[in-house]
C-alpha cells in the first residue's frame, strides 16, 4: 500500500510542472488577447517572469521538454499537410532557390561578422549560419494567425523555413562531428543521404499506403482510432528520423507531406490542430524560461544592443536576399521583417558543448538571450514591416480603379473575402475588392491584394465604385449590420445584381433569404468553398480548381 502511494506521489511530482505551466499558460494567453497581443508574446513573457522569480529550475523536467518538442513537431507536421508533392515541385524555386539565397546572405553575413570580431573560425561558421536561421514556430504561427498562408509573402516564408530546417540539420551534424573530432564533410554527406532516403520513404508512403490505411480506419467508424492514427503518424515520423540521426522536425514535416495528397487530409489536420496549439505553448514558455534574468540585469545595455543589432542585421540581410531574388522593395521588406528573428535551432546549437566551448560563457549567454528576445518581439517587428510595405505599395490613387470593369465586387477582405478573391484570380476573373476597415485594408494591401478603402454603405461611393457595372456583390465583412444597411440600397438601385452574403452563424439566414440574398453560413471546414461556389454559380461560370496542395502564380496578386 505504501509502495502504491509512493508511486502515485512520484507520478504527481513528474507531471506537476506541466500542469502548472498549462494553467499559467491559459492565463497568459487570455491576458495577451486582452492586450490585443499575439499569445506567443504572453507565453514568452510568462517564461521570462517565472525565470525572473527564480522558479525556472522547477520546470526543467523531461515532461515539459518532451511536450515543448512535441509542439514544434506538430507544427511542422501541420506545415507538411499543406506541402504536397505537387506543391513541393511547384515551390522548388522558393525552397531551394530563395531558401539557399537567404541562408547564403544572412548566414554568410553573420559568419563574416563573427570572424571579423575575432571569434574562432569553427564558431564563426556554425554560429553565423545558425544566426541566419529564423524561428519556424514563431513565423508559421504568425502566418497562420494572419491568414497569410496562401499570399506570396506567406508562401515564400514557409518555403524558406523548410530549407532552413534542412540547413539546421546539416549544422547539427557539423556540430556533432566537431564534438567527436570526426570529419565534418563525411558526416554531412551521410546526413544528406539519410535525408534523401527519408524523403523517398515519405513519397512511397504517400503514393501507396496513405489511402488504404485511412480507408480502413474510416470503415471502422471510430473517431478515437482516427485521432490516434493522426498522432501516431506525426510522432512516429519524427521519431524515425530522430533514430536515423536527423531532426525530429524533418520527420514530422515529411509525415505531414505524406498525408497532404490524401482525401483525408482535412480530417487529419482537424485532429492535430488542438494538440499543436496545446503543446506549442510549452515550447514558447520554455524559450522564455531559457532567458537568464541575471545576464539581463548585469549586462542589460549589452543585451539590448545585441538584440537590436541581431534584429536590424537580420532584417537587412533578408531584405537584400529578397531584392537579389528579384522581389519588389515592399515584398522584400515585409518578408525580411517577418523572418527577422533568431531561431529555436540556434538555441539548440549553442547548447551543444562542442559549440559552447569555443567561446566564453558570458558572451554566449548574451547572444542566447538576444535570440530569445528577438523571438519575443517578432509580432511587433513583423507588424512594422507589414505597415511599411503597405505604405510603399499603396502609392497615389489611380485615375482608374483596379477592376474597373470587373463583374464581381467583394466587400471585406477577411478570410472569406480573400478566399473569393483568390479563386477569382486563379480563374482569371477580374474583381473589385473594397475593405471598409482601415486596419484590414492596410493588411490586404501589404499582402498583395488590389484593394480599395471605401465605405460601401454610403451611396455616395457607388458611382466611384461603378456599382452599376457589377453582376455579383459578395458581402464578406462578417458584419451583419453592414449587410443589413446595404441590402435595401442594392435592392432599390440594382435589383438585377446577384447578392451573396457570408454570415457568421445561422441566426440571420432566414432574414436575408426573405430579402432575396444568397446567405452562406461560414461554419464548418468547407464554408469558404461553399461561398466561392455560390459566386461562380451566380456568374454561371464553371470553376476551375487548383490541384490539392499546389500553389499557382495566378493565386493572389504577385506581391513579390
Amino acid at each position: 500500500m505504501a509502495g502504491d502511494l509512493n508511486d502515485a506521489h512520484s507520478v504527481v511530482a513528474t507531471i506537476q510542472p506541466a500542469i502548472t505551466l498549462l494553467g499559467l499558460g491559459i492565463g497568459a494567453a487570455l491576458v495577451a488577447r486582452a492586450c490585443k497581443l499575439n499569445p506567443i508574446v504572453g507565453y514568452l513573457g510568462l517564461g521570462l517572469g517565472i525565470s525572473a522569480l527564480g522558479f525556472a529550475d522547477g520546470f526543467e523536467g523531461p515532461v515539459v521538454a518532451a511536450m515543448a518538442e512535441a509542439g514544434v513537431m506538430f507544427l511542422l507536421f501541420n506545415l507538411g499537410l499543406h506541402f504536397s508533392l505537387g506543391r513541393i515541385r511547384a515551390e522548388a524555386g522558393n525552397i531551394f532557390g530563395f531558401g539557399s539565397l537567404q541562408m547564403l546572405v544572412a548566414g554568410g553575413g553573420f559568419a563574416a561578422l563573427f570572424w571579423m570580431i575575432g571569434l574562432p573560425t569553427e564558431f564563426a561558421i556554425i554560429g553565423g549560419f545558425a544566426m541566419g536561421l529564423s524561428s519556424t514556430a514563431v513565423v508559421i504561427g504568425l502566418v497562420r494567425e494572419r491568414d497569410q498562408a496562401d499570399c506570396p509573402v506567406g508562401r515564400a516564408a514557409q518555403s524558406i523555413l523548410i530549407f532552413q530546417d534542412i540547413a539546421a540539420i546539416l549544422l547539427l551534424v557539423a556540430a556533432g562531428a566537431l564534438g567527436t573530432g570526426g570529419a565534418i564533410a563525411a558526416a554531412l554527406g551521410i546526413a544528406g543521404v539519410k535525408a534523401l532516403v527519408a524523403f523517398g520513404i515519405a513519397i512511397i508512403f504517400a503514393r501507396y499506403l496513405t489511402g488504404p490505411i485511412f480507408r480502413l480506419i474510416a470503415r471502422a467508424g471510430s473517431s478515437e482510432v482516427f485521432t490516434a492514427t493522426a498522432l501516431f503518424i506525426a510522432l512516429a515520423a519524427g521519431w524515425a528520423t530522430g533514430i536515423a540521426g536527423l531532426s525530429l522536425t524533418l520527420g514530422a514535416f515529411l509525415g505531414g507531406m505524406a498525408v497532404a495528397d490524401s482525401r483525408y487530409r482535412i480530417l487529419v489536420q482537424t485532429e492535430i490542430e488542438a494538440f499543436r496549439g496545446l503543446f506549442l505553448s510549452f515550447f514558447f514558455i520554455s524559450v522564455g524560461l531559457s532567458i537568464d534574468p541575471a545576464v539581463i540585469a548585469d549586462n542589460w545595455i549589452t543585451v539590448i544592443v545585441a538584440a537590436a543589432g541581431l534584429i536590424i542585421l537580420k532584417c537587412v540581410f533578408n531584405v537584400l536576399a529578397g531584392l537579389a531574388n528579384r522581389w519588389s522593395v515592399p515584398g522584400s521588406i515585409q518578408l525580411g521583417f517577418l523572418l527577422g528573428q533568431g531561431s529555436e535551432f540556434a538555441l539548440v546549437l549553442f547548447a551543444i558543448p562542442a559549440v559552447a566551448g569555443l567561446v566564453d560563457a558570458e558572451p554566449l549567454a548574451i547572444l542566447v538571450t538576444a535570440i530569445a528576445i528577438s523571438m519575443a518581439v517578432t509580432p511587433f517587428i513583423s507588424n512594422a514591416g507589414r505597415k511599411i510595405a503597405g505604405k510603399l505599395r499603396s502609392g497615389p490613387a489611380d485615375e482608374k480603379l483596379e477592376g474597373d470593369n470587373a463583374p464581381v465586387i467583394v466587400i471585406g477582405l477577411g478570410p472569406s473575402g480573400r478566399a473569393v478573391a483568390d479563386a477569382l484570380s486563379f480563374n482569371n476573373i477580374d474583381y473589385l475588392a473594397v475593405e471598409p476597415n482601415h486596419v484590414r485594408f492596410e493588411e490586404a494591401i501589404a499582402d498583395g491584394y488590389q484593394a480599395h478603402h471605401a465605405h460601401p454603405g454610403d451611396p455616395r461611393s457607388w458611382d466611384a465604385l461603378g456599382m452599376e457595372r457589377r453582376e455579383v456583390i459578395v458581402i464578406a465583412t462578417g458584419n451583419i449590420e453592414l449587410s443589413r444597411e446595404l441590402t435595401p440600397l442594392i435592392e432599390e438601385r440594382l435589383p438585377a445584381m446577384h447578392r451573396i452574403v457570408a454570415l457568421p452563424s445561422e441566426d440571420a439566414r432566414e432574414e436575408f433569404e426573405e430579402l432575396g440574398l444568397t446567405p452562406i453560413v461560414m461554419t464548418g471546414e468547407e464554408a469558404q468553398e461553399r461561398l466561392v461556389d455560390a459566386v461562380f454559380a451566380a456568374l454561371e461560370i464553371e470553376r476551375e480548381r487548383p490541384l490539392p496542395g499546389r500553389v499557382y502564380d495566378g493565386s493572389v496578386a504577385q506581391a513579390a
